[in-house]
């Protein structure tokens, strides 16, 4: 590797060590089936790197910026990637996106969207934070329905799923961000409304003022799981159907948590028998 090369990707893997495990939600579950899961998992640890990347303490802006940008080069085959861990993972998915024909968009802008939070880290109105997930969230679930095969009418329910699964997690971890990363997604025009600010995220417990801007926050995503509550029955492969009915129902129950549970006081998770119980639901897709 060349110097200018060298000063491209650092020195350093800065993944955190994170895996599919460490994630509220099923990835590349066995209800995928085996055929799919390997492109499941190269999409999915491409997605890890890219997020540690730009969480990560070791790079500035610039140099977390200039290696993501370095990241989609591989993936759309414009660079070559040197034989290290995390670069490999933009090899595999670019592999992966031209084996199954499934748009470059679905990685690429998920680089969009960590290329904002490395530059931007609050947020003035529900609409910044929508259009952040598009990009952050929502190409996740089109991967999946495109690896699928899925019609793009299921494109509009899942991705009211998956910007509410980033506010629940946005939501799961405002303190975490705040603390780790100076980062805030709660839109500030709320926040103001309620009385409240970005520094009471630091506290031990949720204040009224701030409980009041989660739960207009969970009535947003309460209305964008009633949209893809209709995603279930949009989807014609039978185990991919079944997958989205488990998310629908997690993404309702991690919802209610977050209503009844203090965010701040500890991490809001889910238990194994919202797990179970949504397994359960779900079956009822297949009748």
């Amino acid at each position: 590797m060349n110097t200018d090369e060298r000063s491209v990707w650092g020195s350093e893997d800065v993944s955190s060590g994170k895996d599919a495990g460490d994630e509220n939600f099923p990835v590349g579950s066995l209800l995928i089936s085996r055929r799919l899961r390997p492109h499941v998992h190269a999409y999915y640890d491409f997605a890890r790197v890219i997020d540690d990347i730009v969480d990560t303490d070791r790079l500035d802006a610039q140099a977390k910026i200039a290696r993501l940008n370095a990241m989609e080069d591989v993936v759309m085959g414009r660079r070559q990637a040197p034989q290290r861990r995390d670069a490999q993972t933009a090899v595999r998915v670019g592999r992966t996106l031209r084996q199954t024909g499934v748009s470059p968009a679905t990685a690429t802008d998920l680089i969009v969207a960590f290329r904002q939070d490395a530059v931007k880290n609050r947020y003035d109105s529900w609409e910044e934070l929508e259009e952040y997930c598009r990009y952050s969230a929502n190409p996740v679930g089109r991967f999946l329905l495109e690896l699928h095969g899925e019609n793009p009418r299921t494109f509009g329910p899942s991705d009211a799923l998956c910007t509410a699964l980033q506010v629940l997690n946005h939501l799961q971890d405002c303190a975490d961000d705040l603390r780790n990363l100076d980062r805030c997604y709660l839109p500030r025009p709320w926040l103001e409304r309620e009385g409240v600010q970005v520094d009471d995220l630091r506290r031990t417990h949720t204040v009224p003022g701030l409980r009041l801007v989660f739960d207009a926050l969970l009535d947003r995503v309460d209305m964008l799981n009633r949209q893809a509550a209709t995603l279930p029955g949009l989807i014609r492969d039978r185990r991919m159907r079944m997958e989205a009915a488990v998310i629908v129902g997690l993404s309702k129950r991690l919802a209610a948590r977050l209503r009844a549970e203090d965010p701040i006081a500890g991490r809001v998770k889910l238990s194994r028998g919202d797990v179970l119980l949504a397994l359960a639901r779900a079956t009822r897709t297949l009748l």
